[in-house]
């Protein structure tokens, strides 16, 4: 299983030839004219540069276009489109904003990319109920622009604009989840295309309640399923009153521990935080940059609480006091709206923050999500590899003025490319974001020996040859043993994908995480609704 998955693991780093195919000329010049006479001509692509836009995602795997590309208007056309390539063995591919990190749109197999960003209409709105059905091209921000005068919102941030149905697809979560949870909690019904053609309503038709003990839990089946198991065209979701007051802040700390340890610390006492992110210094200097902040350069936590007035004065009471327990300083508390969207802007532009650390490279993003009580362990651990591996670094990089202050960690780090952590750590989730300079042969092997240890046991951090020497350096421990976030997640009874999903590179990884047993019923599931194989082909199993 270990060799089945390094081909698509080293598809990470084929920098040149990025585009595996290039014209295909799998589709029959008839075939085409049917997903016309089903859309129409100007909404079927098979031009090379289009496809190419459609064959990856924001995520290092390698480019691989489809043969066509369709924009369906309506659930109708899905349903056809659906059927026709079921019926001729044509690959369908699910496509949104393109936003996700584990190539879940690369077309493996090509097929027809099916991209639902056109059908974008809210369709139906129940304020009284707190719910709303959105089409698969709706937005996160269209849906809370939408809802502004109604008093709700929905509260699932990401940080990236995604499309809503994608990311029920992919199980999504971010900044809010500490308190609003995920999108497993928000998504009360689907409407799916299957495979065939048939239109499905995981809770039946038109129903939105809350809760419910009707039979197998379909909708939790498709949110998370990654366009393996068929095409959602619609998503009833659960939405919040927006709060009364809030109030944002950040604080800085002397180590990484100690911002873990006031984390867990506020939620053991009950503090209804909305968010709390870590941030580690290397990151709060990249957001420094990037978003031309001027916090204090150290490991970070960002904060924000909801509530009436009166409550979220005493949340940011005994906050302060948990967090002044800890070590914590440079406290700064932003009220304003103004000054909230700019620190929030800040710590969801994390990820290109970090690609502008080193122009020219290349990011790759870890999920793993582990058990609140061990998040400071790995965390910890995590650091202190990647700075042994020479992923990270942030005293080399020239500093812009004003970039912000240094603190004791800032000057701790001499190698590049840098990486960066950065997490939702109020659910024990975190992201290692690893950056690889694509004209350096050194980094290069680093990051090779990275991908290896993710088909490996990960026991052992000595490596023979090259790529052992490269991935070391002259300056870190021979024998140091080593282990990578995702299998310490598992060690740790976490999990390898806290958000971003398995996609094409972590399937391995979800076999060790749910066994045989678990696979193996996954597959059946699979079998059943698709039995073809041709919906996303060869993503999550």
């Amino acid at each position: 299983m270990a060799n089945l998955l390094r081909p698509a693991t080293w598809g990470l780093f084929s920098w040149r030839g990025y585009c595996s195919r290039g014209t295909q000329g799998r589709l029959s010049a008839g075939f085409v004219e049917a997903l016309k006479a089903i859309v129409g001509s100007p909404h079927v692509s098979t031009a090379a540069v289009v496809r190419e836009q459609h064959g990856h995602d924001e995520s290092m795997h390698m480019c691989q276009p489809p043969d066509a590309v369709v924009w369906p208007q309506n659930v109708e056309q899905v349903s056809q489109l659906a059927a026709l390539c079921y019926g001729q063995g044509v690959p369908i591919i699910p496509f949104g904003t393109g936003s996700g990190l584990e190539g879940g749109v690369c077309a493996v197999q090509g097929g027809v990319c099916v991209n639902l960003i056109r059908m974008d209409r809210i369709l139906e709105l129940n304020p009284e109920d707190f719910s709303v059905v959105v089409e698969p091209g709706v937005t996160r921000k269209a849906l809370n622009t939408h809802l502004r005068d109604c008093g709700l919102w929905f509260p699932v941030d990401p940080g990236a604009d995604a499309s809503l149905c994608g990311m029920a697809a992919t199980g999504a979560s971010g900044t809010n989840s500490v308190r609003y949870g995920t999108m497993r909690d928000n998504v009360l019904n689907l409407e799916v295309v299957l495979p065939g053609g048939r239109q499905l309503h995981t809770a039946g038709r038109g129903r939105r309640f809350w809760k419910s003990a009707a039979g197998y839990n379909l909708t939790g089946l498709f949110v998370g399923s990654e366009g393996t198991l068929g095409l959602i065209t619609a998503a009833t979701l659960r939405l919040h009153p927006v709060p009364e007051a809030t109030v944002a802040a950040t604080c800085a700390f002397p180590t990484v521990q100690a911002a873990v340890d006031s984390t867990v610390h506020i939620l053991q006492a009950a503090v209804p935080v909305a968010r709390i992110e870590f941030l580690d210094e290397v990151m709060m200097d990249a957001c420094n940059r990037h978003s031309k902040l001027n916090c204090y350069v150290a490991p970070t936590l960002f904060l924000e609480f909801h509530g009436s007035e009166q409550a979220l004065a005493e949340q940011v009471q005994r906050t302060e006091e948990v967090i002044r327990h800890n070590g914590g300083s440079h406290f700064s508390w932003a009220k304003e709206a103004e000054e909230r969207s700019r620190l929030w802007a800040a710590r969801h532009s994390a990820w290109y923050a970090s690609l502008a650390l080193w122009p020219g490279c290349k990011g790759y993003s870890t999920d793993v999500c582990v058990p609140i009580s061990r998040l400071s362990e790995i965390l910890v651990q995590t650091k202190e590899d990647l700075e042994a591996w020479r992923l990270t670094g942030s005293a080399s990089l020239p500093r812009a003025p004003g970039a912000g202050r240094g603190g004791a960690g800032a000057a701790a780090l001499s190698f590049g490319p840098p990486g960066t952590v950065v997490g939702h750590v109020g659910d024990g989730n975190f992201h290692c974001i690893l950056l690889v300079d694509p004209e350096d042969p050194e980094e290069l092997l680093r990051a090779q020996a990275f991908a290896e240890q993710l088909g490996r046991s990960g026991r052992s951090g000595r490596r023979g040859g090259a790529a052992g020497r490269g991935a070391r350096g002259e300056g870190a421990p021979a024998e140091r043993p080593f282990r990578l976030p995702p299998r310490r997640a598992l060690a740790l009874h976490g999990t390898c994908t806290g958000e971003h999903g398995i996609g094409l590179g972590k399937r391995q990884l979800l076999l060790e995480e749910v066994g045989v047993v678990g696979m193996e019923t996954m597959r059946q599931l699979k079998a059943t609704l698709d039995p073809r194989g041709l919906m996303n082909p060869g993503k999550v199993l």
